[in-house]
């Protein structure tokens, strides 16, 4: 049953968009096809790993480098640009992670860093894809401003910091509004995870907040060291290109 539901959905997903005539519309059932396969083999493989510590050290690493991929994929970067990226997603998920174990707010098992540690990674990754794609279109459609500024002696960085701050302001915008929509709009995974686990409703609550909070901050320090690596262009990119061109130095974006 739960194989054709999916399906159906799957199929509805692909007729809309290639009715709409967006851009490979089958982009979305193969990622239904991806996401069976892969939570599949995830099932398989966590039977053995959640109880040790080791494996799930492990397999988080893991994880950090598919994400790692996948930005540099969806940003058009190189290989180069690997290493800041998988920095910038190792740093910016462990913070949130070592607060709420150090707190003593969630146990620390495996089990439960492998929980937060992946969900936390999942919001990196996916700020640092919209806050690559704003970044670079902002630059591609107000050169003219970086521009207008270098001629005034300001230095990149200080240049294009409003254009900066403001992809970063829309980067934030989707866990932002999850957790103020949180028990109105939507009833979010690890609440009704918990809540199926057994857990009761306001202890499924507590881990909830949890989450959120790791979120936020993720979130937060994903856009502040996306802004130090990529907020200061060297090079502009050309018009209609929106790959992100090159830095030209680092320091923080509040930086001028």
């Amino acid at each position: 049953m739960v194989a054709i539901t999916v399906t159906i959905l799957a199929a509805l997903t692909f007729a809309v968009v290639a009715l709409l005539r967006l851009e490979k519309p089958w982009l979305q059932p193969i990622a239904m096809l991806r996401a069976v396969v892969q939570l599949g083999l995830l099932s398989i493989i966590l039977l053995n790993v959640v109880s040790n510590g080791l494996f799930v050290a492990a397999f988080l690493v893991i994880m950090v480098g598919a994400a790692t991929w996948v930005v540099i994929q969806r940003l058009a970067l190189t290989l180069r640009d690997a290493p800041r990226i998988a920095a910038s997603l190792a740093v910016t998920s462990a913070v949130p992670v070592i607060v709420v174990f150090a707190t003593g707010a969630v146990q620390l098992s495996p089990r439960y860093v492998l929980a937060v540690g992946g969900i936390v990674i999942g919001n990196a990754m996916t700020v640092s894809t919209l806050m690559g794609r704003s970044l670079s279109s902002q630059f591609a459609s107000n050169w003219e401003e970086i521009e207008a500024w270098l001629a005034l002696g300001a230095t990149p960085r200080r240049a294009a910091v409003r254009l900066v701050r403001s992809a970063a302001s829309t980067s934030l915008i989707p866990s932002t509004d999850q957790t103020r929509t949180t028990g109105i709009v939507t009833l979010p995974g690890a609440f009704v995870g918990a809540i199926f686990a057994g857990a009761s409703p306001l202890a499924a609550a507590e881990f909830q907040l949890i989450v959120l909070a790791a979120i936020l901050v993720t979130g937060a320090l994903t856009a502040a060291l996306f802004s130090w690596f990529y907020g200061a262009p060297a090079v502009l990119p050309i018009d209609g290109d929106l790959r992100l061109p090159r830095v030209a130095d680092a320091a923080p974006v509040a930086a001028g």
